[in-house]
């Protein structure tokens, strides 16, 4: 279960098998860098880009971003060599595609451990299968045992295994978005909405952003550099969102309303409970603006 409370609006894939792409990530406004082995490399590319992600990783110089690696399916020819490979990349956590179930959580957990990994890395999950759909609640559930501390929404995937239709508005996936976020709050958990594939139309990318937001995510996955900018913004408190939240702190903190449960606030009732999502959404602005 994680405690980590940086921001995660904007979490940017990078290839592995690409040495600039992954060099110009430490300049670039994001939050968290993915450096994915998976989908973003051929085959006859994987040992090299696995070669190429370690030594950027121990290079460091990404600064605040969360640096993550994306391994490929521990089922597969390549993900148990990944796994053996990133023990020694100084990485934050490695997301596992493909997942299924909570048997399979536990199982890459103790692959993490057998393999050496510290402590500290953790694992996130990508919520891409109809399996993993329909066991996303018990999937989360593993955080409390195991080392997930984050899922990630790959509606690519879904909709390839289902035929469900990613159209505007992605109604056919608002089901599994409520749902994932729930499990998620209810475990500790960071959720990422899955990306948005037309990296030319910000105003699809604006309403994909805002409708995650809406639905409770932390932020969203992003293929491209020119999608940074939206999401950031979009999952940033606005400044009337921040002084809403700045006026119900101070009306609480007034000595004269000590012991008070509700209050009026600009013409709006607010009780604790808005005053513990103000402070929240105040020290997430405070996180943002002192990011570097």
């Amino acid at each position: 279960m994680t405690t980590d409370t940086r921001p995660l609006r904007s979490a940017l894939y990078m290839p592995a098998s690409n040495d600039r792409a992954m060099a110009k990530a430490r300049s670039l406004d994001c939050d968290a860098v993915v450096l994915d082995l998976e989908d973003a490399v051929a085959p006859d590319s994987k040992a090299q880009a696995r070669a190429a992600l370690v030594r950027e990783a121990q290079a460091g110089g990404f600064g605040y971003r969360r640096l993550v690696a994306r391994c490929n399916g521990t089922d597969g020819p390549w993900g148990q060599d990944d796994l053996a490979a990133l023990a020694s990349a100084p990485v934050e956590a490695v997301l596992a595609p493909k997942v299924q179930d909570a048997a399979d959580i536990v199982a890459l957990s103790l692959a993490m451990d057998r393999a050496g990994f510290a402590a500290h890395v953790s694992l996130w999950v990508m919520i891409e299968t109809p399996r993993a759909a329909l066991a996303v609640e018990r999937i989360a559930d593993c955080a409390a045992t195991t080392r997930l501390s984050g899922m990630v929404l790959g509606l690519n995937d879904l909709a390839k295994d289902t035929g469900m239709a990613q159209a505007p508005g992605r109604a056919a996936f608002m089901p599994l978005m409520a749902q994932s976020v729930l499990a998620a709050r209810a475990n500790g958990l960071v959720v990422l909405d899955g990306v948005c594939n037309a990296i030319d139309d910000a105003d699809l990318l604006e309403a994909e952003c805002t409708q995650a937001r809406a639905f409770g995510f932390d932020g969203k996955t992003l293929i491209h550099p020119a999608q940074l900018a939206v999401a950031n913004r979009v999952f940033a408190p606005a400044q009337s969102e921040l002084a809403e939240a700045e006026a119900i702190v101070t009306a609480f903190a007034d000595p004269a309303n000590a012991g008070v449960g509700a209050l009026r606030v600009n013409g709006k009732m607010a009780e604790r409970l808005h005053c513990d999502m103000a402070e929240r959404l105040i020290a997430r602005a405070q996180a943002i603006a002192s990011r570097g």
